[in-house]
C-alpha cells in the first residue's frame, strides 16, 4: 500500500513483474480465481502489487478490499481458503489468473462460486 493509504505500486513485488503490469487508475488488477483441477471460475477479486506479492510468496490468495480499503487473505475469517497452485498474467498484463485449490465456498454468500446464481438469458 502506498503512503497515501491507497493500493498501488510498491511493496516487495519483483520489479521485473511490477514493470509489466497494467493497472487501473487506482493501482489495481482484476484477479480471477479458478479451481485448478476443474477449470471452474470461482470469483473475481482485486490485487495491487503488494497483494500479488503476498499471493506469490505465501501460497494463499491475498486481495485488496475496495470497500474496506484493506488487504484480506481469503479464508482467514471464513475458513474457505484458496491454496495457490499457479499464477499467470494475461497477454495484456492487465489481469491475473490465479489457479487455486478452493476449500469450501468461494463466494461471500456461501456458494461454491460467485457465478452460478444469476445466469443471464441470451437474446438469440
Amino acid at each position: 500500500m502506498s503512503s497515501t493509504g491507497t493500493p498501488g505500486p510498491g511493496g516487495g513485488l519483483d520489479p521485473a513483474i511490477a514493470d509489466r503490469l497494467k493497472r487501473t487508475p487506482d493501482g489495481l488488477l482484476p484477479a480471477i480465481a479458478q479451481q485448478y483441477d476443474t477449470g471452474e471460475v470461482l470469483m473475481l477479486g482485486w490485487m495491487d502489487d503488494e497483494a500479488l506479492h503476498r499471493t506469490l510468496t505465501t501460497g494463499r490468495c491475498t486481495y485488496w478490499s475496495r470497500s474496506r480499503r484493506e488487504y484480506w487473505v481469503k479464508g482467514d475469517t471464513s475458513g474457505h481458503v484458496q491454496h495457490v497452485k499457479s499464477v499467470a498474467l494475461d497477454c495484456d498484463a492487465d489481469t491475473v489468473l490465479v489457479q487455486v485449490d478452493q476449500v469450501g465456498a468461494a463466494c461471500h454468500t456461501g456458494a461454491r462460486t460467485c457465478f452460478d446464481a444469476d445466469v443471464l438469458p441470451l437474446g438469440r
